[in-house]
């Protein structure tokens, strides 16, 4: 079983327009609406990868209860805490005559002190009966900074093996938790050690100077379509990504953690995870929904990932 934790669920609606001109009315011919947040669309590639999971977090208002009907309707297990207000709404308008994609996202709701509380019983019982706990994305309002912390060591503490990928502080003081994965990409490892990365050399450097400070099990770093870079105690590696037609990017990192969580969860060894995570991050990029990707084709671009140690 895995578990994924959205602490800032939202419907995802993505516009498709021929073209975006600011400051003119556009009229959307064709969109698409899903559940979204980060580990909903972790949740979402899982679940079609052939893997149990259950999905938790924050959900509020007429939003919230779409949220899990649409998950209803995909077959997809949840167990979310309930607050005032409405989730958010994510808009992702893609501009198909240039293949730009602009992003608008709402904050959410306020979470209060009560349902913080219930968050933390969520995760000691899922934790204990998942072998794998995903935590994904940003922190709504009323939420402390440090909230990864007190969860993740909920989670570690009941057994379960956690990735870990936010940023800002949510990340930098969740790492206090001892996270077994964290996925951040070079500006959040700059951030990080307060340092510039200049080439892959220096990024080596950084990941395995971040893998030595926090005693994780393993770091891996998006490179975007030039692939990743990922330290783990049996050294640094090099995935290159075979070239595909980018239709959408958003949710191909999510894409990546769900195919890592699932190597996991089923043994498979490092390079064989490394393969499995590239290649469902690629695949959702050629899909026009963040969380949507085709196993079949997850299976043929696995079998042209290259991964070298460096």
């Amino acid at each position: 079983m895995i578990t994924t934790v959205t602490l800032n669920a939202a419907i995802d609606k993505t516009y498709y327009l021929p073209s975006f001109p600011l400051g003119k009315v556009s009229r959307v011919q064709r969109f698409r609406a899903a559940p979204g947040g980060k580990g909903i669309n972790v949740a979402k590639v899982v679940a079609q990868l052939g893997v149990p999971v259950t999905a938790t977090g924050f959900v509020g208002g007429f939003n919230g209860e779409m949220i899990k009907q649409l998950l209803d309707r995909m077959g997809i297990k949840h167990d979310f805490v309930s607050v005032e207000g409405e989730s958010r709404v994510c808009l992702n308008i893609l501009d198909e005559e240039n293949g730009v994609s602009t992003e608008l996202l709402e904050p959410g709701p306020i979470v209060g002190p009560e349902a913080l509380a219930q968050m933390e019983d969520k995760i000691r019982e899922h934790a204990a009966k998942s072998r794998i706990v995903c935590f994904s994305g940003s922190l709504p309002a009323g939420v402390p900074k440090d909230f990864y912390v007190k969860l993740v060591g909920i989670a570690k503490e009941a057994g379960a093996y956690v990735i870990l990928d936010a940023s800002g502080d949510a990340l930098r003081l969740g790492l206090e938790a001892g996270p077994d994965m964290i996925k951040p990409n070079e500006e959040e490892v700059e951030g990080l050690l307060g340092i510039e990365v200049k080439d892959e050399a220096a990024l080596q450097k950084a990941v395995e100077t971040l893998l030595q400070t926090y005693g994780m099990e393993r770091i891996s770093v998006s490179l975007g379509g030039a692939g990743s870079m990922v330290a783990s105690s049996d050294g640094c590696f090099r995935v290159e990504t075979p070239k595909v037609d980018v239709v959408n990017t958003v949710g191909c990192g999510d894409s990546y953690v769900a195919g890592m969580a699932v190597s996991l969860a089923k043994g498979l060894s490092f390079e064989e995870g490394l393969a499995l995570a590239s290649a469902a991050g690629t695949s959702n990029a050629m899909t026009d929904e963040a969380g949507l990707i085709e196993p079949e084709t997850v299976e043929r671009l696995r079998q042209q990932v290259q991964i070298a140690k460096v």
